[in-house]
């Protein structure tokens, strides 16, 4: 890839990370750009054209959305880290689509104010990744042995799963050993661990504490 790379985000991001780890599987050269989401630059403004993160600049041109980056960045570096086979390809683009639902949830479930709201989207989650198990390879990834671009997709989302029983005693895989497997493979990968800031985990504590949800209330000390 010749034209220089730059990502746009914050810290915090999952969506982000997509493309990070992409981007660290393919061993593509990149820069980015941590802004402040809440007091963002006037010429992030003008050219994010929905003022959201993450945007990819490649060259003098822009992209947004996330899931456009990652394909892009998939497509313009060799090897495909998509299966070979269309009808497999087009299934893990549609659960690629169905984890962006289960972001949503993590999103809710750590600004829920009540308990009775928090165990609600807790049990959509816990639903959401009972749909996934029945369709995992039941191997390290999601397809089988190797990693695919739905799995650079889904590992934020695992990171994220993973803190929360850290820093609060959730349990999401109870009965989805599936689901414990692709996590336990995800967040041990090199490209995974390296897509975030050294700081991430006590930002993301920090974050918790911030909302002041139920969640809050279950942080270990």
């Amino acid at each position: 890839m010749s034209a220089k790379l730059e990502l746009i985000s914050f810290k915090l991001c999952p969506f982000v990370q997509r493309a990070i780890i992409t981007l660290n599987e393919k061993g593509v050269d990149f820069d980015i750009n941590y802004i402040d989401i809440y007091n963002p630059p006037e010429w992030f403004k003008e050219i994010s054209p929905l003022g959201q993160v993450p945007i990819l600049r490649v060259g003098d041109e822009v992209l947004f959305e996330s899931s456009v980056i990652q394909e892009y960045v998939d497509e313009a570096t060799a090897p495909s880290m998509h299966p070979s086979d269309i009808l497999t390809k087009a299934q893990n683009r549609a659960w690629m689509s169905f984890g962006g639902d289960i972001n949503g949830l993590i999103y809710q479930i750590n600004q829920a104010k009540d308990k009775d709201t928090f165990n609600e989207k807790l049990a959509d989650i816990k639903a959401k990744l009972a749909k996934l198990e029945a369709v995992h390879s039941g191997k390290d990834f999601f397809n089988g042995t190797k990693f695919n671009l739905i799995d650079a997709a889904f590992a934020p989302l695992f990171m994220r799963l993973q803190l929360l029983s850290e820093l609060c005693g959730l349990s999401f895989f109870e009965g989805l050993p599936n689901m414990q497997i692709w996590s336990n493979a995800l967040n041990a990968k090199d490209s995974v661990k390296n897509s975030v800031v050294p700081e991430f985990p006590k930002m993301f504590k920090g974050m918790l504490m911030h909302f002041d949800g139920h969640i809050a209330t279950l942080l270990s000390k």
